[in-house]
């Protein structure tokens, strides 16, 4: 199926990119002079997503005014008035988001795509008979500034199973997914976290993942913010740009 429509997590505090995160929301951060959120929605728009939804609350004005400023009535700003963390953002975007499985990226997401483009992989991996949710993951020991014990193990026919009592697991949850609208019906109220949506598709067994083929960047404090922009320059022809295409 043609998956249309996509929604960017954009409305988190950014606490650990503090100072830099005191004046301007993590997803507007520029990596290499390209805002995150910029990059993630050419990489959007360029795998043939229609439809992207954008939330804020954290410095809202800023995200609102940056979605704007596209001027594309398939941009739209999902506005929060109160902080609804990433289940409880994509629930109240679900009007908006229609009846068929979209893309959900995190907006502070940095990577470089593989033998194809991680969005365009993940949406041609989808297959509604067997997944209610896909996610991207990406190899501990690959995963560039990460520091954790992983999240997850990617099992015989692509399922997953979560870290749970285990000391570490080898694949990391890269911040992009397919999730099938079912999975929010009866969702809890207000503010809550994807994960209790990940369990859902994990009860029935049907939580799946595909292994990122790129490289992936933690960007999760001002000296990792370096630390990724040195690997990226090294990384990228000399006359190109972390532009998102």
């Amino acid at each position: 199926m043609t998956i249309k429509n996509a929604m960017i997590l954009a409305a988190g505090f950014g606490k650990r990119m503090r100072p830099i995160t005191e004046t301007i929301p993590k997803p507007l951060v520029p990596v290499l002079g390209v805002p995150m959120l910029e990059s993630i929605i050419a990489k959007l728009r360029t795998a043939g997503i229609q439809k992207i939804v954008v939330n804020g609350f954290y410095l809202k004005e800023q995200i609102q005014n940056f979605v704007e400023a596209y001027d594309d009535p398939m941009i739209i700003f999902s506005e929060e008035y109160e902080i609804l963390e990433t289940g409880g953002g994509v629930t109240q975007a679900l009007p908006l988001l229609g009846n068929d499985p979209f893309v959900v990226v995190n907006g502070d997401v940095c990577w470089l795509d593989g033998t194809d483009a991680a969005i365009k992989r993940i949406m041609n991996f989808w297959d509604p008979d067997v997944m209610d949710a896909l996610l991207l993951v990406h190899p501990k020991s690959k995963a560039y500034g990460y520091e954790g014990a992983g999240d997850f193990f990617l099992e015989t026919h692509q399922k997953l199973s979560r870290r749970g009592e285990a000391a570490a697991a080898p694949y990391v949850y890269a911040g992009i997914q397919i999730l099938h609208p079912k999975l929010f019906v009866d969702a809890p109220q207000g503010s809550f976290s994807l994960n209790k949506i990940f369990d859902r598709a994990l009860a029935s067994n049907r939580l799946c993942g595909l292994e990122h083929d790129g490289e992936w960047f933690h960007v999760g404090t001002p000296e990792g913010l370096c630390e990724v922009e040195d690997l990226l320059q090294n990384m990228l022809p000399a006359a190109s740009k972390f532009d998102g295409t």
